[in-house]
């Protein structure tokens, strides 16, 4: 079975190394590739009052490695910053976020939704001040919940995601090789990464069925209400994180029970 790891490329290694060694064939096509924001009057401004949070929400690796970048550029040092609580979208991220010695909250289902259920932000009523480190477009849906409790949000675009250039060369090779007969699956991690997708199928004029591991609820909600809209079926795989072995085990489920 054929299994597209749509990773970006920095992420995408262990997964496909973990696949491999399960018996699954394996194609990458990245859906998204990070480019850095430059750092700016505006951020300069926006780290200015950072020592006023109470929490620092972390989207990524890479808003990681920018943010701590940024702010060493921004003249805050580290030790002012303690106070501060840390939230991490996941273990991928919280693992960077350590080597900056930063202990951070993880959520069990790692997206926005998971993060939210957190007791740092669903049981803390004094919270009234919030950080994101986030790429452009990102976590919307976080932000516009907190900011309907009356927290405010400082707002921190580290980056802006885009489909890489070579993708489209990448997706209409592996469709020559892909045995039409034969299930593909496709790793689904975000919306964004939903909508380029859908973009790659759209120039390739692709309307065969897939199957879709997609990462928490709300995701997986978005692609039945596609599925509905079009008319197409899709086999959709929720998953409660990005780990290897949750990938793996949702594979072996689904392929127990066609």
């Amino acid at each position: 079975m054929l299994f597209i790891n749509t990773r970006p490329t920095d992420r995408a290694a262990g997964l496909t190394r973990a696949l491999l060694e399960a018996g699954y064939e394996v194609a990458e096509l990245p859906l998204l590739e990070l480019v850095a924001e430059p750092f700016s009057e505006g951020l300069q401004q926006l780290y200015r009052q950072l020592v006023q949070v109470q929490v620092i929400v972390v989207v990524s690796p890479t808003a990681v490695e920018l943010g701590m970048q940024y702010l060493q550029q921004a003249g805050i040092k580290p030790e002012q910053l303690h106070h501060i609580r840390w939230i991490a979208v996941g273990q991928s991220t919280a693992q960077v976020l350590a080597r900056f010695n930063i202990q951070s909250d993880v959520p069990q289902v790692e997206n926005s939704e998971g993060m939210l259920d957190l007791p740092l932000l669903k049981q803390q009523k004094n919270l009234n001040k919030i950080a994101f480190w986030r790429g452009l477009g990102g976590r919307q849906f976080m932000m516009q919940q907190l900011q309907q409790q009356g927290v405010e949000v400082l707002n921190f675009v580290l980056y802006r995601r885009q489909c890489p250039q070579q993708s489209s060369a990448v997706f209409a090779e592996l469709l020559t090789k892909a045995d039409l007969h034969q299930p593909v699956a496709v790793l689904i991690s975000s919306e964004a990464s939903w909508n380029y997708w859908q973009q790659l199928c759209t120039q390739m004029q692709q309307s065969r069925p897939w199957l879709f591991l997609v990462l928490g609820a709300r995701l997986a909600q978005l692609l039945e209400t596609a599925a509905a809209q079009t008319g197409k079926v899709f086999n959709i795989i929720q998953l409660e994180n990005l780990s290897a072995s949750e990938i793996i085990q949702g594979m072996r489920d689904w392929q127990g029970h066609v």
